[in-house]
């Protein structure tokens, strides 16, 4: 394993202005802005938090990386990730974090963002579970549209066309995709775990993510059908009244 760099010699910069939050408060003041940072003591040249002016908008910082010189903005809407990118030009870092900090909406960051950014869930101010579970497959299915893996693609959009599952919350572990009756934890216990192939191979239906293998088949369609018939009695039923709401 190579050794970490020191901070202060890969960000001299950085190192210059005493802490990540000043460099990036100097490289704000240069462009007529200011930013709501505050120093992260325990790690002050790799780490700064924005405060953000909308209540929900919580746990977003900037986080230098340890091995080359890069830094990635994260934000947090309700402890849920809502926005991710990295860039190696700090000069592009404060218009995101005072668009973040300042309530703007996720299309304006983006629009505003000279860098990549990740933006794939909507925010749910209220934390209503019905839309949380609605953003959180808006968010996985951004995600396997830029995931270069078409099984896993296939298999994201078949669960997301199958009520039964759509109104049930979506996540994965190591790629395998599960389902909970809460968006929050703990979630509700496994009913099933399905991995996508890369490439050649076969859909793999276990119980539990690294449980033993149940079934495999061929196409997305097939895992998700094997799915719908795992969903237990109760689950089913909530989901089925929820249709009928929905109607």
């Amino acid at each position: 394993m190579s050794r970490e760099p020191d901070p202060a010699v890969l960000y001299p910069d950085v190192a210059a202005h005493g802490s990540l939050a000043a460099a990036l408060q100097a490289a704000a003041a240069d462009q007529g802005l200011s930013l709501p940072l505050a120093v992260t003591p325990s790690d002050p040249l790799r780490h700064a938090t924005i405060t953000s002016v909308v209540p929900h908008r919580r746990s977003s910082y900037i986080a230098a990386w340890h091995h080359e010189r890069n830094w990635t903005i994260w934000g947090s809407s309700n402890d849920r990730l809502m926005l991710c990118g990295n860039t190696k030009d700090i000069r592009e870092l404060p218009q995101v974090i005072r668009g973040w900090a300042k309530g703007a909406s996720l299309d304006e960051i983006r629009q505003a963002a000279t860098f990549d950014l990740l933006t794939g869930r909507f925010e749910v101010p209220d934390n209503n579970p019905a839309d949380v579970i609605a953003s959180e497959w808006q968010w996985l299915l951004k995600e396997a549209d830029h995931a270069d893996w078409p099984q896993y693609q296939a298999l994201i959009e078949s669960a997301h066309a199958e009520p039964k599952l759509r109104r049930l919350y979506p996540f994965t572990s190591h790629w395998a995709l599960s389902f909970s009756n809460t968006p929050d934890y703990p979630f509700s216990p496994s009913f099933v775990s399905i991995d996508s192939p890369r490439g050649t191979g076969d859909y793999t239906i276990r119980e539990w993510w690294n449980g033993p293998a149940l079934h495999h088949v061929t196409t997305a369609a097939e895992a998700i059908a094997i799915a719908v018939g795992r969903i237990p009695a109760d689950l089913l039923q909530t989901s089925s009244e929820n249709l009928a709401q929905d109607s």
